[in-house]
């Protein structure tokens, strides 16, 4: 409102009105989109007494399915037995062809009576009504009923890719829901429902489909909450889209750290602790998986390139010696033109001054001389002259040489002939 709407008394009338509107208008979205939460756990605790009895049948259903097949198999004996000439006793001829079953499996001995199982008929039937049912909908615009209708046909027969790609080619419909992403809703929200997981094909696809449509939210919530099958390809797909969308990156990080942990993958796991800027939280989970090489810790830096990183990765951690030399982390990042993050790092040592670097040098066993030697002409090259005639000499004192001052004319070099 205006600052003159906001002394009329008449402005205040309307607005005050509009207010009272919009409130109740409110109230009845929130009586339509919301129920209590005890409600939720009622439905959960419904669902699972269901599960209990839906395991229940299908062990049931085990149970006669195979007692059928040992009829199935003593009818057959009968059969054949009163077709032959009856030398040998019923239960001999039972026991005969028990051992023709275990040698050649049952389904060579039932295989004509399994095809006339009014069972296998009717299963195939159903399966051709769903299909037949779901293109039905599709081709008449019911994308949402389609969806939940294959979410919770029986048995998951139209959970899979193919029913998938006819969600896929109907595409984008200006002014209404995306039906490929409508497919993904309802079956990822019915995946408690069924025993085994979405499989990780559909699993990927559907991750793709949320990020595609900027749901973010949709994803963090399958991921967390639903039956999914997790992959590095997951973790992958979710840190690109990471990368592109800086304003959510760190929860896209977390979210791909607990996907790769999951998944055994720890030197992912690790590189998202590090774009997190959780510097020490990765340090500790190198000390607790021995199998993070050398070289690994080398690919780390390439790809995040942060000067604490490096500078916790090259010295003593809790008590440890560094996980990473100090000298071949300088050469390495020199080598692959990420020089900025190298001169950084030596402009930090040559602070400290030399006996910094003499404890540097001490403590790194893996540079040898002609690495250090390296190291010291690219100080060289780089303005860092100081430094490079610190390592220098310090190269020199541990091979047993002495500098002497040009200054110092009390030093005799020729005394040790005479001695």
């Amino acid at each position: 409102m205006t600052l003159q709407e906001s002394v009329n008394l008449d402005a205040l009338t309307k607005y005050l009105e509009h207010l009272e509107d919009k409130y109740a208008e409110m109230i009845q979205i929130k009586l339509k989109k919301y129920v209590p939460v005890q409600r939720k756990a009622d439905l959960d605790e419904e669902m699972l007494e269901m599960l209990k009895r839906r395991d229940a049948a299908e062990n049931l259903n085990k149970e006669l399915q195979f007692r059928h097949q040992r009829l199935q198999i003593i009818s057959y004996a009968l059969s054949s037995w009163v077709k032959s000439d009856m030398s040998s006793s019923f239960q001999d001829y039972v026991e005969q062809i028990q051992k023709i079953k275990n040698m050649h499996g049952e389904q060579n001995i039932t295989e004509e009576l399994v095809e006339d199982d009014p069972g296998k008929t009717k299963e195939a039937e159903i399966v051709l009504d769903y299909i037949e049912r779901i293109n039905e909908l599709i081709s008449h615009g019911d994308y949402e009923k389609a969806a939940y209708f294959a979410a919770n046909s029986p048995k998951g027969i139209l959970r899979n890719t193919g029913t998938m790609n006819k969600f896929k080619d109907v595409g984008k419909i200006r002014g209404k829901p995306f039906p490929l992403l409508l497919f993904f809703e309802a079956v990822f929200s019915t995946s408690h429902a069924f025993k085994h997981p979405i499989d990780a094909e559909l699993t990927l696809e559907g991750i793709k489909c949320g990020l595609s449509e900027k749901r973010l939210d949709l994803v963090i919530h399958w991921v967390t909450q639903q039956k999914l099958t997790l992959s590095e390809e997951v973790g992958d797909v979710i840190c690109d889209y990471g990368e592109r969308d800086t304003y959510n990156n760190a929860k896209c990080q977390a979210l791909a750290q607990n996907i790769y942990s999951e998944c055994g993958s720890n030197k992912k796991v690790l590189l998202c602790l590090c774009k997190q800027g959780q510097i020490h939280g990765a340090m500790e989970y190198i000390q607790q998986f021995k199998d993070i090489t050398s070289d690994d810790l080398m690919q780390l830096i390439k790809l995040c390139p942060q000067s604490e990183l490096i500078q916790c990765l090259t010295k003593e951690w809790n008590g440890k010696p560094p996980s990473l030399s100090f000298g071949l982390a300088i050469l390495y990042l020199f080598s692959i033109d990420m020089k900025n993050v190298g001169m950084k790092l030596l402009q930090e040592v040559n602070k400290e001054g030399k006996s910094a670097v003499e404890y540097i040098m001490a403590n790194d066993p893996f540079c040898s001389l002609e690495g250090w030697q390296k190291m010291a002409n690219i100080c060289l090259q780089n303005g860092f002259d100081k430094l490079s005639h610190d390592i220098i000499s310090i190269l020199r004192s541990q091979a047993g040489v002495t500098e002497i001052s040009e200054e110092d004319d009390t030093v005799n070099l020729m005394d040790h002939v005479f001695w």
